[in-house]
């Protein structure tokens, strides 16, 4: 007769082994990614990177690659979110750090965020900062930032749900989003509406990707909000979205992040919003919390693929001409010279949907999926993990315990 220890120790042994063998079959039969390399120089491109570790609030970079060579590298935060090269060669970052001792409302030492000013280089270096105290340091960074030709920075603000532009250090204009949605009593307590991404689009009027509420709207400084893409929200068209591209009056490319997806959005004639062309996979591993996508001069696709931890570059058919394999979890890539440009090529409706196949393993399994989503939003994760993996884990948890308890109550 077997014991209950000869029992609990099968079934101790088996779980781990089951779950080990998982993995590592999964690791050895998954497809490559990063292997479309192009060490080509001139093909340059210049990263922020949010990090690792947990929430993903550790060893934040900003990184300048060529081809697939990194050239530089500073990791100086805990997360660096958008990234643009400035005329005279220097780098403008979006940030959050802790430690600072100056923290007006809140205990010291706390988080800042805001946006520092990089000397690129073999040895590179911050030469100046604008930052501000914040609550926490989930969900109340400064996502984006650019200069605008008045010379201000334009900037995003979560923490209080605006943009605004700096100049001297000086808040010179602001909008609130309480100007169109219906405010909470301190939007510093909760994660209200995300706003994550700011693009100056021609006669002071601003794209603004309000995240939570699935919409983009465009900000005329004086009078507000003047047309919005997605209103009232269709998680169809737009899920917690990032990093628009303006391509020019009836066009936006948008990394439909929860859709797990990069739309293009054209206006149709009565004023609405259709999806003219997307995609979601590419080298065949399906898109995993897609963060940014720019349409390059040459009529290629710039892809930062957060969670699957890559970039990809992307012909409009969504054949893979180029790819990398990022270090940790991407946030946004620039390529230069030209980074994200104000207008670009548009594709034709007509190709509709790109990519090919489903890739194996890549169904939708609910709650597991959300559960799976949670993960790789928060931590990185191997690109092939799935959300079999995470059911296989609970079971083979469950047969760890088991085994555990017949052992102890032999």
């Amino acid at each position: 007769m077997v014991s209950r220890t000869q029992a609990g120790t099968a079934l101790v042994v088996g779980g781990v082994l089951v779950f080990a063998l998982a993995l590592v079959v999964s690791a050895a039969v998954a497809p490559s990614i990063g292997t479309a390399r192009d060490d080509d120089a001139s093909r340059a491109t210049l990263v922020g990177s949010q990090g690792g570790g947990p929430g993903l609030h550790e060893d934040g970079s900003v990184y300048r690659l060529s081809g697939t060579k990194t050239a530089w590298r500073l990791a100086d935060a805990e997360s660096y979110f958008d990234v643009t090269k400035l005329d005279n060669g220097s780098v403008l970052a979006g940030f959050m750090h802790g430690g600072y001792e100056a923290c007006g409302p809140y205990e010291s030492p706390c988080v800042h965020t805001g946006f520092r000013v990089i000397e690129p280089g073999p040895d590179p270096r911050v030469v100046d900062e604008f930052s501000f105290p914040v609550r926490t340091r989930k969900n109340s960074e400064v996502h984006d930032v650019e200069l605008l030709p008045s010379g201000e920075f334009l900037v995003t603000d979560m923490e209080h749900e605006r943009i605004m532009t700096v100049r001297g250090g000086e808040i010179t204009w602001q909008w609130n989003a309480s100007e169109r949605y219906d405010a909470p009593d301190d939007p510093t307590k909760v994660d209200w509406l995300h706003i994550n991404d700011v693009d100056h689009v021609g006669d002071d009027r601003y794209l603004v990707s309000v995240r939570n509420a699935n919409e983009l709207v465009i900000v005329e400084r004086g009078e507000g909000v003047v047309e919005v893409i997605n209103d009232g929200g269709d998680p169809e068209v737009l899920d917690h979205q990032h990093n628009p591209q303006w391509l020019g009056d009836g066009a936006v490319l948008v990394a439909d992040s929860e859709n797990d997806r990069i739309v293009e959005l054209h206006r149709t004639e009565s004023g609405n919003w259709t999806v003219a062309w997307k995609l979601d996979r590419a080298e065949g591993v399906g898109f995993s919390w897609p963060r940014d996508a720019d349409r390059l001069p040459n009529g290629n696709t710039l892809i930062t693929d957060s969670a699957n931890q890559r970039l990809v570059e992307v012909n409009e058919s969504g054949r893979t001409v180029w790819s990398y394999e990022t270090p940790l979890i991407p946030y946004e890539a620039e390529r230069l010279p030209a980074g994200e440009t104000v207008g670009g090529p548009l594709y034709n409706p007509s190709t509709g949907e790109a990519g090919g196949a489903q890739a194996a393993g890549s169904g939708s399994i609910p709650v597991l999926s959300f559960l799976l989503q949670a993960l790789q939003t928060s931590y990185p994760l191997p690109f092939w993990i799935a959300e079999w993996h995470l059911a296989l884990g609970v079971a083979c948890l469950a047969s760890v315990v088991a085994g555990g308890y017949l052992r102890l109550t032999e």
